[in-house]
């Protein structure tokens, strides 16, 4: 079965990573030479190829969790799409800022994405 032709790989991946293995994390990216982007205690992002690489700093976990996005023309007929194909709303995990054209949702396998509308 084939995505639907408006829903595509964003170039945001983001690993959230417990308080206590942060530090060694980001060590461990910068020891391999790979380039930061930006830098705020919560958050260190790394040019990752042609993606984008957050690590986030997260306090209520106990083991990393890797976050994805879908790229969407149109979020509202994504939201179906994505229910359709056994994704599930979780617009709970993280707060987006006011106005965000998008939402959360987490795969069949757990796995959380990003649905983020393009102008």
């Amino acid at each position: 079965m084939t995505a639907p032709a408006s829903c595509r790989g964003g170039s945001n991946v983001a690993m959230k990573i417990p308080t206590h293995q942060f530090d060694a994390a980001v060590e461990a990216y910068e020891r391999l030479g790979i380039p930061v982007l930006e830098r705020t205690a919560a958050c260190v992002t790394f040019e990752f190829g042609p993606m984008r690489l957050h690590l986030d700093r997260v306090t209520h976990l106990s083991q990393a969790e890797i976050w994805l996005e879908f790229i969407v023309a149109d979020r509202n007929a994504a939201a179906g799409a994505v229910e359709r194909a056994g994704f599930t709303r979780c617009d709970g995990v993280e707060a987006l800022p006011a106005g965000f054209p998008g939402f959360w949702v987490t795969s069949p396998a757990a796995i959380v994405h990003l649905v983020s509308e393009t102008e």
